[in-house]
């Protein structure tokens, strides 16, 4: 029995919900991804404001509630093509315009910021960036508003001691290093913002790599916290969209179709696509191609391709060059492999439903997430030449043959897919790790020191 005059027990009011920035590179493998993120988090009661261009924001799908879409025009840039708000609209060779109109974003982000903080209904408790904007972490640290750098996986940062880099690879990499037309070099604008985070998020998991996660930290002097993997949510699977690409799948055998697909962001030259073309003629298996054209031919794309290849291919193979239902396509029953340019959000979206690799990467993550994929067997590389990264099309038909037809090599690499599946569609796991990067976010202090960080 209480004592006289005391008060019945009560418990503690729950925490405050947080007030988190999100702005992402101009990017759809960005984007996307960081908005799975602030859907996670306001679906845990928190109010996120994510960041981009109205083009971009306009492309991406309805906020969750909680989830307040903040426009910042892009600014015009001489040679920019009109519409161009990210990468995959920005023609080959002129992504540094890109950047010039993205720090131009500088400005309106510190206003929207500086309002924000005057209010401290609305005052921020973190903001999440890329690794590209440093003039974010400027504003940041003025308005004493702690910051995330958000980067996509630990296998990127961590150079494996063990594994010999193509000449071609290090070659892209020494150009992160040189900047243009006065524009600040992509390893200046990391290094900047490294400086001056709190943390380090990683689209990771222990279970996804258990060998390269663990050396983030040491390597960066920061907490680095996982947040998972932030896979996509397989909805409209199975031809629930009507679309001339599923209804071609629904009538082919079970496991028979190459899905093949290589990211919109940089088209390959019509030397390598037709190269391409004919490796996969050379397979012998069926195909489903989602094809971007280079700029400069015609819609049709009667001219990318060799001369009487969609003749000899029909009934085996369909190229198109519109929008497909990726993820319906992924996860349809026809499908049985999936040639990807390795791209985070692509690798995620073919192992949702366990679908063994067949890989052609090109640049930044794209290659170290396949060396990743073929240290866990779940499909197997183009070979390419050392010095230039070239491909030829018996190249392209020894790996699709290993991945789709040799039935020893195929049961390897559809074992392993299946074991990826497990860890990339384990919804709880993955919201366990939301989980603490929240508690994270919320015992961090001032100092930079957090309890339990990898």
């Amino acid at each position: 029995m209480a004592a006289a005059g005391s008060s019945p027990s009560s418990s503690p009011a729950p925490p405050r919900p947080l007030r988190i920035v999100i702005f992402p590179w101009l990017a759809f493998g960005h984007l996307l991804p960081q908005m799975k993120l602030a859907e996670r988090l306001a679906s845990r009661g928190h109010r996120v404001s994510f960041i981009s261009t109205p083009g971009n924001l306009a492309r991406l799908p309805p906020p969750a509630p909680r989830v307040d879409l903040v426009s910042l025009p892009l600014p015009r840039v001489d040679g920019l093509p009109d519409g161009a708000e990210s990468t995959n609209s920005v023609p080959q060779g002129k992504l540094n315009l890109l950047f010039q109109a993205f720090d131009g974003l500088a400005a309106p982000f510190a206003k929207f910021l500086a309002a924000a903080c005057a209010d401290e209904r609305r005052r921020p408790d973190w903001i999440v960036i890329d690794w590209v904007h440093h003039w974010a972490a400027a504003a940041a640290a003025e308005h004493k508003v702690p910051l995330v750098m958000f980067h996509p996986n630990a296998t990127a940062m961590v150079k494996d001691p063990a594994t010999v880099v193509p000449r071609y690879e290090s070659e892209q990499g020494e150009a992160q290093f040189h900047s243009d037309d006065g524009v600040m070099s992509i390893a200046q604008r990391f290094l900047f913002i490294l400086e001056r985070c709190e943390l380090v998020a990683a689209r990771s998991c222990m279970e996804w790599e258990p060998d390269f996660l663990p050396q983030v930290a040491p390597l960066l002097h920061k907490p680095v916290v996982p947040c998972g993997l932030l896979p996509p949510t397989p909805e409209g699977v199975n031809g629930e969209e009507e679309n001339a690409a599923v209804r071609w799948l629904d009538a082919q055998p079970p496991g028979s179709v190459l899905y093949v697909a290589l990211g919109s962001e940089a088209p390959l030259p019509m030397e390598k696509v037709r190269e391409l073309a004919l490796g996969l003629e050379l397979a012998g298996t069926r195909f489903l191609w989602a094809l971007k054209k280079p700029g400069g031919v015609a819609d049709d794309g009667g001219e990318l391709l060799p001369a009487g290849f969609l003749e000899r291919t029909r009934g085996e193979g369909l190229v198109t060059m519109g929008w497909v239902p990726q993820i319906s396509i992924l996860g349809h029953g026809s499908v049985g492999a999936f040639l990807t340019h390795c791209g985070p959000s692509s690798l995620m979206e073919g192992l949702l439903f366990g679908r063994p690799l067949v890989m052609l990467p090109f640049f930044g993550d794209q290659m170290p997430n396949a060396r990743l994929m073929e240290g866990k067997k779940v499909g197997l590389q183009v070979p390419r030449d050392e010095d230039d990264g070239s491909f030829d099309r018996h190249g392209v038909a020894s790996a699709v043959r290993a991945v789709m037809v040799d039935e020893e090599t195929r049961s390897v690499y559809v074992a392993n897919a299946l074991k990826a599946q497990g860890i990339v569609a384990d919804k709880e796991l993955h919201e366990r790790y939301i989980d603490d990067f929240v508690e994270q976010l919320r015992s961090h202090t001032a100092d930079g020191s957090s309890t339990g960080a990898a």
